[in-house]
């Protein structure tokens, strides 16, 4: 039976304790308002520290048919682009738990702003060379993240399409070499684990309605390490067998560094810290880095690396040395100078009227477009570090145009003496000089990834969109070479290859990094020929009737 209100309540009960005084109220309150905003504080340091899990872009405006809102009549004819929405583990996981990604340092940092990296800002001593203007378009970006900041773009392009039956391209945002990063170096990662992301990535890319009607074909996908991360030959070898597998055959891949012999794989710029807003921020960094006095005929960034036997890169500190400080200045890059002090090699580029560009671990270095950026004019002493490898954004031919904008000289007679790169460089007149550095500095803009969702603006075009049209308009001669093959009678169904080879597998070194093997490997048996590389372009046989037979041919 209920208590009556008169009845006597317990002791201990409220109403048998003391009525708290107004001062220990408020005392309280005082006490959880601190303890909120300390909760708080953290929150907000931890979100500065680390990217957020929401760290892309939403859709400016969202309907049934595009993604950023309607788009105006006529600007997309190069064609429309769709994002496929992976599941959270192929891209999206890997940015969430970006402290995994490296085993030396945090690269969360790196991952920030989209990619881009924290602003230069924050760099010591960046501000002193840089001016106040253009300090807003310099972040501290690696050279491995390009992944996420494409992604980032494409997801606010303006002619994306979240309808894939009006697309004419297909965006594949895996973050590959994100993920291949974090397995290279473990101290017990496994083949397996190189290779599993990618394994479960194609099994689900294969099943999806678009990628089986074409077989891949109008796909693409951005690579942001150098190609030989991607290309495992035997389970010894570097790096995962990705790019090799059956369900990548047909798919155009962007990569740092590319095989030039697979016409598949497209070579594009690596990420520099240069990130415009608009069109006038690269105007403006253009007249900066011309109206430069500057002191230094040549420098070179790079360091010794003992591990290599005869390595070119002793040269070239040893002809630095020989023409004097009043000629040649060096910044030495041994462990991770260069990266913890950016400030160091910018001011070596703008300070030098040319920069040294020997091959790193591979053919090409991101200090090449570090250089080209700082308006300084590259020396290159192998083709595929430049003329081979990047033909979207460098201007090369039979004319002779890589001569407008770089110095080629040969290795191997400047290892024996019999030239010299001060003799070389001191050859040529003031006035060529000048014409080079003009050269170097109007192609600037399609060697950087400008930082708005909109692009350059202005009609300017920077690499991204130099990228972008280059994979439409190949996927625009494919689809009227299969309408020439639908008029006709069927062509026949047979895989070809380009040039009948590859270049061979990089091998690992001893200290566990790529070595790209010089000239072409030649093999006996042809099971092992068949073993060591994945014929370049793939027969598409589609579901659908034999009127349908296609066969892939790319630009």
């Amino acid at each position: 039976m209920p208590e009556s209100p008169t009845s006597p309540s317990p002791p201990g009960s409220p109403a048998n304790t003391a009525t708290p005084s107004a001062a220990s109220a408020l005392l309280r309150i005082a006490v959880l308002a601190v303890a909120f905003l300390a909760v708080q504080l953290m929150l907000f340091k931890n979100l500065h520290r680390f990217p957020t899990t929401r760290f892309l872009p939403p859709p400016v405006r969202c309907n049934r048919t595009w993604a950023n809102g309607e788009v105006e009549p006529g600007a997309c004819e190069a064609g429309i682009i769709y994002v496929y929405d992976l599941p959270l583990e192929f891209n999206h996981d890997l940015v969430t738990h970006c402290e995994r990604l490296c085993p030396w340092y945090s690269f969360c940092p790196y991952l920030t702003n989209g990619g881009l990296g924290r602003p230069a800002a924050t760099v010591p001593g960046f501000s002193a060379i840089v001016p106040n203007a253009s300090m807003p378009s310099w972040y501290n970006t690696d050279q491995f993240p390009l992944e996420v900041t494409i992604h980032r773009r494409l997801l606010s392009h303006r002619c994306r399409t979240i309808d894939p039956s009006l697309a004419d391209a297909f965006y594949v945002p895996f973050y590959a070499g994100l993920d291949v990063g974090s397995h290279l170096w473990g101290l017990n990662a496994t083949v397996a684990d190189r290779d599993r992301a990618g394994t479960r990535l194609l099994e689900w890319l294969t099943n999806q309605t678009s990628f089986k009607k074409s077989g891949g074909w109008d796909h693409f996908i951005t690579l942001g390490r150098i190609t030989w991360d991607f290309r495992r030959y035997y389970d010894d070898g570097w790096g995962t067998n990705f790019v090799i597998r059956p369900g990548m055959a047909n798919v155009t891949r962007l990569v740092i560094e590319a095989d030039r012999l697979d016409p598949l794989d497209v070579g594009v710029p690596y990420p520099t810290g240069f990130h415009p807003r608009a069109a006038a921020d690269v105007r403006a960094w253009q007249r900066h880095v011309l109206s430069l006095n500057r002191t230094n005929l040549f420098g070179f960034a790079g360091a010794q690396r003992s591990g290599f036997k005869d390595d070119f890169r002793d040269v070239l500190l040893e002809e630095c040395e020989d023409a004097g400080r009043a000629h040649c200045r060096s910044v030495d890059c041994s462990g991770t100078k260069c990266n913890d002090n950016a400030t160091t090699v910018m001011k070596l580029f703008l300070d030098s009227r040319f920069c040294l560009q020997p091959r790193g671990d591979s053919y090409t270095r991101r200090s090449l477009f570090d250089c080209m950026v700082a308006g300084a004019v590259p020396v290159l002493f192998w083709r595929r570090t430049a003329y081979d490898q990047y033909r979207w954004f460098l201007p090369v031919g039979e004319r002779g145009k890589e001569r407008e904008w770089s110095v080629f000289m040969d290795r191997q007679a400047l290892r024996v003496g019999n030239v010299s790169v001060l003799d070389v460089l001191r050859g040529f007149s003031e006035q060529r000089v000048r014409r080079m550095r003009e050269r170097v500095v109007e192609m600037i803009p399609r060697l950087v990834y400008g930082s708005s969702s909109d692009g350059l603006g202005d009609g300017m075009e920077d690499a991204l969109d130099v990228a972008l049209g280059g994979v439409l308009k190949r996927f625009r001669r494919r689809r009227r070479s299969i309408a020439r093959e639908e008029d006709g009678p069927p062509a026949p169904l047979v895989a070809r290859r380009v040039n009948g080879t590859s270049t061979a597998p990089p091998a690992s070194s001893g200290n566990n990094r790529p070595v790209i093997r010089r000239g072409r490997r030649r093999y006996v048996s042809r099971d092992r020929s068949r073993r060591a590389f994945w014929p370049h372009i793939r027969t598409v046989i589609p579901p659908a009737p034999a009127s349908g037979r296609q066969s892939l041919q790319t630009s």
